[in-house]
């Protein structure tokens, strides 16, 4: 079996040309593959296309490189944490393909699988099908590029939309672990588009939070066979993030301003607060 580590995320990302399409994992922000994202930045790549649920957030991920005019297009499905995004689509800067989240992942799935396309009830009726939704503006706010209509087929009286699988150019993957023929585990919410995008991405590089020897991984508990990947870095020291922080206030501190003890959001009095982390 081939040894796929590399030294560096620099090393596994100085192949990627200017114009290539990727598959990045990672769901809000967690299971990001954030040394890979930063080492395309040092790279200065540009011109790319991104396929992820979410683009990042303003300083983060790939907002880091949609900030710097990076990115060309994107195929996503929940982009509503970036307001640097939000200004490039309404400014013509950046073309956006809305997708819904599970035929995004279904896309993602499929073509790793080697399925071209496929049948699904999500978005029948709606511009999603029909088409006309606004892709790219122009300078003065006009509509540049439309979603084109999709074929519609009728499956015993009921309607579903043809979509079309995506295999981009490369996929970058965070894991937990991995070994050196490819293997990896993911963790918790990380779980989220990373194994989709590994499959779909025609070379994968995945950096690893621990590296493992062969062998060493229950081959019932691997959650992506090496065949779908190419490269392996390890990154023992990933940051985390928590995009956003919800708290409970204690009954004792209820109607008292200021006495959550801790930055975020506060919930009502009474309710259990949630926190999104940046998992593994």
């Amino acid at each position: 079996m081939i040894d796929k580590v590399v030294a560096s995320a620099d090393e596994a990302v100085a192949d990627i040309p200017d114009g290539a399409s990727l598959a990045v994992g990672g769901f809000g922000l967690c299971g990001i593959p954030v040394a890979l994202i930063d080492a395309l930045h040092r790279h200065g790549t540009k011109d790319l296309e991104t396929v992820s649920n979410n683009c990042g957030v303003d300083d983060w991920g790939l907002g880091i490189l949609l900030r710097d005019g990076r990115i060309r297009r994107t195929v996503s499905s929940y982009v509503g944490e970036n307001k640097e995004f939000a200004r490039q689509y309404l400014a013509g800067e950046l073309e956006v393909v809305l997708t819904p989240q599970g035929t995004l992942a279904e896309k993602l799935r499929a073509g790793g699988a080697g399925i071209p396309a496929f049948y699904t009830k999500a978005g029948v009726g709606t511009q999603v099908s029909d088409g006309g939704l606004p892709q790219k503006y122009d300078a003065n706010g006009g509509i540049a590029i439309a979603s084109p209509p999709k074929e519609v087929r009728s499956f015993d009286g009921v309607d579903y939309v043809l979509e079309e699988s995506l295999t981009p150019d490369y996929g970058l993957v965070h894991a937990w672990k991995g070994d050196r023929h490819g293997n990896l585990v993911f963790h918790a919410t990380a779980m989220n588009f990373n194994p989709l995008c590994a499959m779909a991405g025609r070379i994968t590089i995945a950096e690893v939070e621990e590296l493992v020897e062969p062998g060493e991984l229950d081959p019932e508990h691997v959650h992506l066979p090496g065949i779908f990947v190419q490269r392996v870095v390890v990154v023992p020291e990933s940051e985390k993030r928590i995009e956003k922080r919800t708290v409970a206030l204690s009954a004792a501190s209820a109607g008292q301003p200021g006495t959550a003890g801790t930055a975020g959001t506060t919930a009502a009095a009474g309710t259990t607060g949630t926190t999104e982390q940046a998992g593994a």
